[in-house]
């Protein structure tokens, strides 16, 4: 059976807004959603790493899906980080966001454990098993320490439920091998500044930190590029460049956080161990 996509397009790799006494601002968090929805991008990636997933408690993760999901309707998708170390605690993740409302589950590999391939499919397979929602994997290597090989990526359309993978390896030849052997597999670029060389070997959207601060710009990339517009796509990446590099300046979302605080959009709060510079 033919897999369709979740989103085509810009996701939006969502901050979670913190008020001065550390909880959650559900108010900032439906501003900054709304600036999201009229720019037109196809899905808000909720909870995922710069949502500061591992600071937030379960009750506020499902809680915050609730609170988007019931905020934008139907007008793009939702998408619920729900990956972990603990392979019991994704799945309780992974239940929480559907019932949450929900309409995929971004699930980043096993950090810390460096687990091995067998133990990344095997992760994979019992979150798509135990999922209702179709399941983007997460390759971030230099944040969890493992990494989905071409050859895993392979196994990993197999399973039913697996939608696509968000690539984060800042590989780009491992990127193109792992489009050889999987061409339908979805492909998102999880990394801003090599976004369009992500599309040109066969990516279908982005899954963006940038994007939090211009959606338009990177929807108008992604939109360039599909309708076979690439210099104006190029273009468009080129004049993103510089502010591509000072979001990646120091850990994210240290960055976009002090960027939409400047812009009068949020407080410039992070949870500890994070902290606002």
């Amino acid at each position: 059976m033919k897999k369709l996509p979740i989103f085509v397009g810009t996701g939006t790799a969502m901050i979670t807004p913190f008020k001065k006494d550390l909880s959650v601002d559900y108010e900032a968090l439906k501003r900054l959603a709304e600036i999201q929805l009229k720019a037109g991008v196809g899905a808000l990636i909720m909870c995922g790493t710069t949502g500061e997933s591992s600071t937030l408690e379960r009750e506020e993760k499902a809680e915050i899906i609730r609170v988007i999901k019931d905020f934008v309707k139907n007008d793009c998708a939702v998408i619920a980080g729900s990956g972990s170390n603990n392979t019991k605690n994704a799945l309780i993740f992974t239940r929480d966001a559907y019932e949450a409302g929900a309409d995929g589950i971004l699930a980043v590999t096993p950090y810390y454990n460096k687990t091995t391939q067998d133990g990344i499919i095997r992760y994979y397979k019992d979150i798509c098993d135990a999922s209702p929602l179709p399941v983007i994997a997460y390759n971030v290597p230099s944040r969890t320490g493992v990494n989905i090989l071409p050859s895993t990526a392979k196994e990993l359309w197999n399973i039913k439920n697996l939608n696509g993978i968000k690539e984060a390896c800042g590989n780009m030849g491992q990127i193109t091998e792992l489009k050889s052997l999987c061409g339908e597999m979805h492909l998102y670029s999880g990394s801003d500044e090599i976004n369009l060389p992500i599309l040109s070997v066969g990516g279908i959207g982005l899954i963006s930190v940038v994007s939090n601060a211009l959606p338009e710009k990177t929807q108008e990339m992604c939109n360039k590029w599909f309708e076979g517009d690439s210099k104006g796509a190029l273009k468009i990446q080129l004049s993103l460049m510089p502010l591509i590099k000072q979001l990646f300046s120091s850990v994210n979302p240290i960055p976009i956080k002090k960027y939409l605080y400047e812009k009068g959009l949020t407080e410039n709060i992070l949870r500890p161990p994070l902290y606002a510079e």
